[in-house]
């Protein structure tokens, strides 16, 4: 069985606001994690270069490790960028379209801080940075009717095709919530593969439309880190995130329950 550590970042920050701080990693902390990446033989690949390889049975890494970035933060291109470059690994940053500095007329949902403009995506891009869609305006999916959920999920992969001039086969989950008939609506929207959270190791017996990452935060400490990219003891390091979301999700089916009897979706 091949096993991949799939990481999931946010904001990128010394001076995160309230809103990303929980989230959020100090550069510091993130060079320090892609230094132990590095010396401990890791091959990184973007999400696209993983998935590729894993339906094409084109052979895989000894020690394969995902990088990728949610939402799409400013200081990703100010504080990520450059370290990621130093140590020539690339990533995937998934990107709310909507949330975009440069939105404009297509703006959408509420930014919780800056934002990267479309030319610093398109730059990215131009850096091997794989760039992934993450919803227009970043809902909770599976709460949406499936007229909105289809306008989302094709309205962003339109927009960064659109904006990056590139095909956009990949995307992650908002708040890392989906649904089979989220999933469904991701296939048909042309997505290839599309990233969870689940706190768990990656897996080639994953469904490809629910690949589970693991979180790095503010609290993450490189011993946490570092056990957690070698699979050891994953269950226990992430044993408060796994039953918050469990809870959590019993409240979400009922609220989407409720909303069917009521003919909301």
């Amino acid at each position: 069985m091949i096993r991949v550590p799939i990481l999931m970042y946010h904001s990128v920050t010394d001076s995160p606001n309230e809103e990303t701080r929980p989230h959020s990693v100090r550069p510091s902390d993130l060079e320090e994690q892609l230094s132990y990446l590095a010396e401990g033989g890791f091959t990184p690949l973007t999400l696209g270069d993983l998935v590729s390889r894993l339906n094409k049975n084109t052979g895989m890494p000894v020690k394969p490790v995902v990088v990728t970035f949610d939402d799409g933060y400013a200081d990703f291109h100010t504080h990520a960028l450059p370290l990621l470059e130093r140590h020539r690994f690339p990533a995937t940053v998934f990107l709310t379209s909507g949330w975009v500095a440069d939105a404009g007329a297509d703006a959408a949902g509420r930014p919780l801080d800056d934002m990267l403009s479309w030319g610093q995506a398109r730059e990215i891009a131009q850096t091997g940075i794989e760039i992934g869609g993450h919803s227009h305006s970043h809902p909770q999916l599976d709460q949406l009717r499936t007229e909105e959920l289809r306008q989302e999920l094709r309205r962003n992969k339109g927009l960064l095709e659109e904006k990056i001039g590139a095909p956009v086969a990949t995307m992650a989950y908002p708040y890392g919530y989906s649904s089979a008939r989220v999933r469904r609506e991701v296939r048909k929207a042309g997505y290839f593969a599309a990233c969870a959270v689940n706190n768990a190791i990656a897996a080639d017996r994953h469904d490809m439309l629910a690949i589970p990452r693991l979180t790095v935060a503010r609290h993450t400490t490189i011993g946490m880190f570092r056990r957690a990219v070698e699979g050891s003891a994953v269950p226990l390091i992430y044993l408060r995130e796994r039953v918050l979301t469990k809870g959590y999700a019993v409240v979400r089916r009922t609220r989407y329950g409720l909303q069917r009897v009521r003919g909301n979706v």
